[in-house]
C-alpha cells in the first residue's frame, strides 16, 4: 500500500517538495496530495509589479493543475484550520480531515502589525495575488477620487516599511503612477509617495553604497524616504509617527514585519516564536514524520543564534531538500542536511532599474545589469519549476 504524503501550502517551499518527492517515489510508493488555499502558485517576488500595474496576474499565478496535475500530485484547494501532529491528521475550514504518513508544513509567514493602533484595520498588504489587485484598485479608486474632489489624502501614498518588498512596491509606483494619471487627466506632480521605515535606513540588507544609490533614484521620481521614524497609528485618512508628523494618506500598504503561522505555532510542534524548530534534515525537532520548508520554519546555521532570513530562494532550496528526504523515509538511505546556497539579492527599483548582489563575493549591481539579473532569475525558476509550459497554456 502506498505512503500517505501531505504538503500543506503551493508556494515556493511546497511546490518543490512536491515536484521532487514526485522525481524519486513512484505513485505506487506514495500518494501525494497538496493542499492551497490558491489555485495557483503564486510567484511572491514579482507581486510588487503586479500591484503596480506594470505585469498581468498571469504572470504571477501559475495554475497548479498545470504545474503538478500532470505529475501524479492531487491538489486540493482548501484553508489549513488545523494540524494535528499526534493523530496524524490536517483539519481543513471545509470540514475535510486529511490522514498522512509524512507531513510537510510550508505554510509561510503572516503579517506582523505589532500591535500598532488602526494598522490592520486601516491598510493594506501585499502577500498575495488577490492582494496585489486590491492594491491596485485601491489607489485608481482613490485617484478618481482625488480628480473630483482634489481631497490630499486621496493623491497620497505611504508605504510602511522600508524593505525589499516596501522599496520594489513604491518603485513601481514611481515609474507607474506618471502614465496613469497622464490618462486621468492628473498631474503626477499632486501625487505625494512616502516610504516610511523604523529603521535607521531602507533595504538593510545590502551595503551602504547600495542603499544611497536606491533612495537617490527613487527620490529622483518623487519618492519622499522617512527613515528612523516608526508609525504609531493608522486611520483611514491619515498616518501619525512617533515624531509627531502626520500624513493625511487614504492609502496605507503595510510591508513593515512578518510572523509565523499561528496555525503552525499552535499545533503542538516545537516552536520558537510562533515559528518550528527543525533538525539538519528539516524534520519538526519534536515530531519526526514532519517536514517544513519556508518561513514558517526557523533554521540557525551551524553555530550560529541568528536564524537564515525568511527568503523565496530559501524556501525552494529547502523544498527540494524535504522532497528528497521524504523519499529516503520510505525507501531507505540517508538524508540530505540542509545546506543553503545564497545566489544574492536583487531589488528591483521600476522597470529599468535596481540594485543588487549576487555570488559568493556578493558582487554589486545596479542599474540596468541588477534589473536584467533580476529578470533573469526569474525566469530560471519558472524555467525550473516548468512554469513556461503553465504560462504557455
Amino acid at each position: 500500500m502506498s505512503k500517505q504524503i501531505l504538503i500543506l501550502g503551493g508556494g515556493y517551499g511546497g511546490v518543490l517538495a512536491a515536484m521532487t518527492a514526485r522525481k524519486h517515489l513512484t505513485p505506487a510508493e506514495a500518494s501525494i496530495t497538496i493542499v492551497n488555499r490558491f489555485p495557483t502558485h503564486q510567484i511572491i517576488t514579482e507581486l510588487h509589479r503586479l500591484a503596480g500595474g506594470t505585469i498581468a496576474e498571469g504572470a504571477v499565478a501559475l495554475p497548479l493543475n498545470k504545474l503538478l496535475g500532470s505529475k501524479d500530485i492531487n491538489i486540493v484547494v482548501d484553508t489549513v484550520k488545523d494540524i494535528k501532529p499526534n493523530e496524524k491528521q490536517v483539519i481543513l475550514e471545509s470540514g475535510a480531515v486529511h490522514k498522512y504518513d509524512a507531513l510537510v508544513v510550508a505554510l509561510g509567514s503572516e503579517t506582523n502589525y505589532f500591535g500598532i493602533p488602526g494598522l490592520e484595520e486601516n491598510s493594506l498588504v501585499l502577500k498575495s495575488v488577490a492582494d496585489a489587485n486590491r492594491i491596485r484598485n485601491h489607489v485608481e479608486a482613490r485617484l478618481d477620487a482625488y480628480k473630483k474632489s482634489g481631497n490630499k489624502a486621496d493623491a497620497t501614498i505611504v508605504v510602511g516599511g522600508g524593505g525589499l518588498t516596501g522599496v520594489e512596491l513604491v518603485g513601481e509606483f514611481a515609474d507607474k503612477l506618471p502614465e496613469v494619471c497622464r490618462a486621468k487627466g492628473i498631474d503626477f506632480n499632486d501625487i505625494k509617495l512616502y516610504c516610511v521605515e523604523a529603521g535607521p535606513a531602507v533595504l538593510p540588507i545590502f551595503p551602504k553604497v547600495l542603499i544611497d544609490r536606491a533612495m537617490e533614484s527613487l527620490t529622483k521620481r518623487g519618492v519622499n524616504f522617512i527613515t528612523g521614524v516608526a508609525i504609531t497609528e493608522a486611520t483611514k485618512t491619515s498616518v501619525s509617527l512617533k515624531n509627531g508628523e502626520t500624513i493625511e494618506s487614504s492609502t496605507i500598504i503595510w510591508t513593515g514585519g512578518v510572523k509565523g503561522n499561528p496555525v503552525v505555532g499552535s499545533c503542538g510542534l516545537a516552536e520558537d516564536r510562533g515559528r518550528s524548530t527543525v533538525t539538519s534534515t528539516l524534520q519538526s525537532t519534536s515530531h519526526s514524520d514532519v517536514f517544513l520548508a519556508g518561513d514558517c520554519a526557523v533554521v540557525f546555521p551551524e553555530g550560529s543564534e541568528r536564524p537564515y532570513p525568511p527568503t523565496a530562494q530559501l524556501a525552494w532550496q529547502m523544498g527540494e531538500v524535504v522532497g528528497f528526504n521524504l523519499s529516503v523515509m520510505f525507501k531507505g538511505g540517508t538524508m540530505d542536511k540542509f545546506v543553503p546556497v545564497f545566489s544574492g539579492t536583487l531589488g528591483s527599483l521600476g522597470r529599468k532599474d535596481g540594485v543588487g548582489t549576487i555570488g559568493g563575493n556578493a558582487t554589486q549591481l545596479k542599474g540596468l545589469p541588477a534589473t536584467l539579473m533580476k529578470e533573469a532569475s526569474n525566469i530560471r525558476y519558472l524555467s525550473h519549476i516548468h512554469g513556461m509550459f503553465a504560462l504557455a497554456h
